[in-house]
Formats: C-alpha cells, sequence, structure tokens
C-alpha cells in the first residue's frame, strides 16, 4: 500500500491570512476569552501535536450568546430579504476567496486531506450561495376564499433564535448548511462546533463579520457540551434545534427539548448499504464504492458501512476493488499524494480494529490493509466473504474499513439492505431501468445515489428516516425548516 509521509513546503500552521486562526468565541459581534480563562486544546490528527485552542465558555457566558442572538433577532428578521440575501453572497464571497487557507484550517484540525478540506469548503460555501438566493424567494399565498368578503392569507415568519450543533467530520460544511438558511429565513443563531474542531467555525464568524452579518445574528461558542446543549434545550428563547452526530444523542436533545416543544432538525447515524447488482457495469460500481466508502477516510453519516455484491458480478467486482484500494495512499493530510488521512482519534482507530477483528473471526478473509500500525492512520482495508450479522454491519463503523457481502436475488439484497433501524442514506448500481426503480423505491433511505457515491449538494434535501432523524437541510425543503407559516384571514372586503 503507498504511504505519502510528508507535508508539503508550506508548513502546518501557516496561512496566507493568520488572523483567520482565532482562539476566542464570537458573542454578539465580540471575540470573548472564558471568563476562567479554561481552554480547550485542538489536536492535529496526524502529528498528535496541539495546534490552536478554544475557550471552554461559562455558563453565564452561553447565556450571554442566547441573549444576543434574541436581542439581535427583531432587526434582522425586519430586514428585506434582499439585504439579508445580499450580505450572505458577501458571505459566500469572502469564504471562496479564502478557499485555500480554510481548506488548510480544515486539514490541520480534522487530517482529512488536503484535496478533501478544498472539496468541503466549495460544498459548504454551496449552502451560502443558495441560500443567498433563496432568502428572496420566501413567497407568501392568497387562496381562494369559500365565502364571499373574505381574504385569506398565508405569510412566512422566521422561527425566531435558533440552535447548531456540529460534528467534527465537516466541520466547516455542516455549519454553513444550518447557518445559511436560518440566515436568509431572518433568524438569530447560536452555534456549538465539536470541540475537536472548533477553527474552521470561528474562521467562518470571522468572515461572516467582515461580510456584514450584524452583531449577534451568528454566534459561535464553545464549552463542554452538556453544559451547552443542556442551556439550548431548556432555554425558552431558543426555539428551534439543528443538530447533525449520533442517534442516541440526537435522542438526548429530542427528549431535553419536549418541555419547550422546540423545532427540532436532526441528521443522525446512518448504516448505509451499497447494493451491487449483476447487471451492474464493473468500474461503475467500482468507482461508487470507492467514493462512497472511503471519502473523508470513511467518516462520513452516509458512507457505504455495508457493501452488497450479488454473486454473478462478486468475484469481479472483488479484483478490481482490492486493486483500487490497495493503491490509496495513507499518510499526512498536507502531502497532495494523501488519499486518507488520519482518523479524528484513537477511539475511531478502535473501533474500526474492533469491526475488522469481528468480521475476521466469523470467517473473512483480508484482501487489502489490516491494522493500525500506530497513531490515528489506519490503513484502508478490504473485507471479502463477511458474514451478514458481523457488527459492522449492526454499528456504524466510521473508517476506511470496506465489507464486501454476497447476495442471491435483487429480492435478498433489498432484505439486507433494510435490515437496519438506520434509513439516512444509501446506494445501489445497476444498468437496468427495471432494478433501479424497483430498488430505488424499496429501499427505506431518505436518499439512494445510484451508480454515484457522490449525492450531496446545496440544491437538495438532506436528511433520513426511521432512526437516521428527521427534518431535511439544503435546498428549499431546508429554508422551510426556519419558517414558520402564519394564516391570516381578513374579512369585511
Amino acid at each position: 500500500m503507498p504511504h505519502a509521509d510528508g507535508a508539503t513546503s508550506l508548513e502546518r500552521g501557516e496561512l496566507s491570512r493568520a488572523d483567520l486562526i482565532r482562539d476566542k468565541a464570537y458573542v454578539g459581534g465580540q471575540w470573548i476569552a472564558s471568563d476562567d480563562g479554561a481552554m480547550i486544546d485542538v489536536d492535529d490528527p496526524f502529528t498528535g501535536k496541539v495546534i490552536g485552542q478554544s475557550p471552554s465558555l461559562s455558563e453565564a457566558q452561553a447565556r450571554a450568546a442566547i441573549d444576543a442572538a434574541e436581542k439581535a433577532f427583531p432587526g434582522w428578521a425586519q430586514e428585506l430579504t434582499r439585504k439579508r440575501g445580499a450580505i450572505l453572497r458577501r458571505w459566500f464571497d469572502l469564504v471562496m476567496a479564502h478557499q485555500e487557507d480554510l481548506a488548510r484550517l480544515i486539514t490541520l484540525e480534522n487530517g482529512k486531506p488536503l484535496k478533501e478540506a478544498r472539496a468541503e469548503v466549495a460544498y459548504g460555501a454551496g449552502f451560502i450561495e443558495f441560500y443567498a438566493e433563496e432568502a428572496g424567494r420566501m413567497f407568501g399565498e392568497i387562496i381562494p376564499a369559500p365565502v364571499s368578503g373574505r381574504r385569506l392569507m398565508v405569510e412566512p415568519e422566521p422561527v425566531g433564535v435558533c440552535a447548531a450543533i456540529t460534528p467534527w467530520n465537516f466541520p466547516l460544511a455542516m455549519l454553513t448548511r444550518k447557518a445559511a438558511p436560518a440566515l436568509a429565513a431572518g433568524c438569530t443563531m447560536v452555534a456549538k462546533p465539536a470541540s475537536q474542531t472548533p477553527l474552521s467555525a470561528y474562521a467562518l464568524a470571522m468572515l461572516a463579520e467582515e461580510a456584514g452579518v450584524p452583531p449577534g445574528v451568528l454566534n459561535v461558542i464553545t464549552g463542554k457540551a452538556s453544559m451547552i446543549g443542556g442551556l439550548l434545550t431548556s432555554s425558552p428563547v431558543v426555539r428551534k434545534i439543528s443538530f447533525t452526530g449520533s442517534t442516541e444523542i440526537g435522542a438526548q436533545l429530542m427528549k431535553a427539548s419536549a418541555p419547550q416543544i422546540k423545532r427540532l432538525s436532526l441528521e443522525l447515524g446512518g448504516n448505509a448499504p451499497l447494493l451491487i447488482f449483476d447487471d451492474a457495469d464493473l468500474e461503475t460500481a467500482v468507482e461508487t464504492a470507492l467514493v462512497a466508502k472511503f471519502r473523508n477516510s470513511g467518516q462520513s453519516c452516509i458512507a457505504a458501512n455495508r457493501i452488497y455484491a450479488q454473486k454473478g458480478i462478486y468475484e469481479a467486482f472483488l479484483e478490481v476493488f482490492a486493486k483500487r484500494v490497495s493503491a490509496l495512499a495513507l499518510g499526512d493530510g498536507f502531502n497532495e499524494a494523501t488519499d486518507i488521512g488520519p482518523l479524528i482519534d484513537s477511539a475511531g482507530v478502535a473501533k474500526v480494529e474492533e469491526h475488522l477483528d469481528d468480521a475476521v473471526a466469523g470467517g473473512a478473509s483480508i484482501l487489502s490493509g489490516g491494522k493500525s500500525s500506530g497513531g490515528q492512520l489506519m490503513p484502508p482495508t478490504l473485507l471479502r466473504d463477511v458474514a451478514p450479522d458481523a457488527l459492522l454491519t449492526r454499528e456504524e463503523t466510521f473508517g476506511p474499513l470496506a465489507a464486501v457481502i454476497p447476495f442471491d436475488t435483487v429480492g435478498e439484497g433489498v432484505k439486507l439492505a433494510n435490515d437496519t433501524p438506520f434509513g439516512l442514506a444509501a446506494y445501489l448500481c445497476s444498468d437496468n431501468p427495471a432494478t433501479i426503480s424497483r430498488v430505488g423505491r424499496a429501499i427505506e433511505s431518505g436518499m439512494v445515489g445510484i451508480n454515484t457515491g457522490l449525492i450531496s449538494t446545496a440544491v437538495v434535501p438532506f436528511g433520513g428516516v426511521k432512526m437516521s432523524g428527521l427534518g431535511r437541510e439544503g435546498s428549499s425543503h431546508g429554508l422551510a425548516e426556519y419558517v414558520n407559516l402564519k394564516y391570516l384571514c381578513q374579512a369585511g372586503l
């Protein structure tokens, strides 16, 4: 297996705009340190060294962020939609103008290959651009009245103060996917990024400030997750919470939000199947599997966690797939040749190795890769003849471990794909329109990739069914998540 060892000639922490690296929270238009000076270290997943810090705010400071958002809400909600859109457009332009610096910041704190970090910045900026345009399309309705002398109207109104809790695996894009529609709708926001990757969020806040987002409209805070989560769920001021993360934490947030009857958008855990049928194009199937499984080193909620190949194509698929997997370069994300960067922490490595050991114990064979040789680098690994009830079929692996399971009939493949309480994404490869139509509708998931492993874009609704969450992000449906509909009935006309 290739191994990419060194970084580029640029220093790890070097950005063309050094002030994009912040170590303070952003509350009410001010950059603040924690009351008691407490800080949270941010590590480089490749070297293990501390490369930055974020403040661990006190409860009073977290409350101040909610207060700032509440204070800013009336003015922002009443702002002309085209002005909100213009500010978002300037934010988009600034993000793209600093794409390389932001990508380097992502690689520094997350570890993903720089080429993937660049793609994340462009993807994340796409949400800002899309909602800059959608801001002016929040149309109301006039409904024909069933009786004379009345006018029936429906007007969209912003939900109010919203909160976003974002994960570490796509630290920039997950924030823009939530903040852009919220701000476009006229809502204000308190965002809490993952403690492993806060630097991207602070850089985004800085650029939003430069774009003209008023003080208090977007606040970014860090600190103890339990304390901040408790404040956001219990506060009557916060009317909506958008969370991306595990199903377990999502359920806790949902329960804690129930007394306040908050609106929720929950993008939770996945266990995505990839079904490869005998009538699939072999090269397309291999490319789909590579992208769906190994993008972001497998650390994605929509990663293909279970790969099922029909027996007629099984051996041919494994032969070509094994060659492609073994050619993936493992190493430092700052090396342009790297395909697979380090996992976020040692716990992530341990989970992948647990799933690997369990599959091998159940009769699977290793075709490529294996265990980690140290640190947080986990080699891209391919297993064949994995048992249908292996641990990795029931739990999200979140790492570069591809497990291929054979199946016989189309019906059996669909049954295997749906044998999970989760339903975020799924993939299928086939050149038969009948197979595509039948399976695409039969799979129980919010999204289905057909002959492709790349399905995310700002213009489509992203979200799942079953225990993978509720609500949608992206598209006009994502904007609707931040809007209440007010019905006005006017008589006497």
